[in-house]
């Protein structure tokens, strides 16, 4: 049976809604040359500053 999906990362306190956003950033790896991807919850207002780093 599938499992039930849980939205754990919302506070329940505000009426503002989600403030965590999922990001996916691909990344290259420096001995094979493969890509993999890397996934975080990332604060709404951190998520330029993510994909600049």
């Amino acid at each position: 049976m599938a499992k039930k999906a849980v939205a754990g990362f919302r506070d329940r306190n505000t009426t503002t809604g989600r403030s965590h956003t999922k990001v996916i950033r691909m990344v290259k790896s420096p001995k094979t040359g493969a890509y993999s991807f890397k996934e975080e919850m990332v604060l709404n207002e951190q998520v330029e500053g993510y994909f600049k780093k």
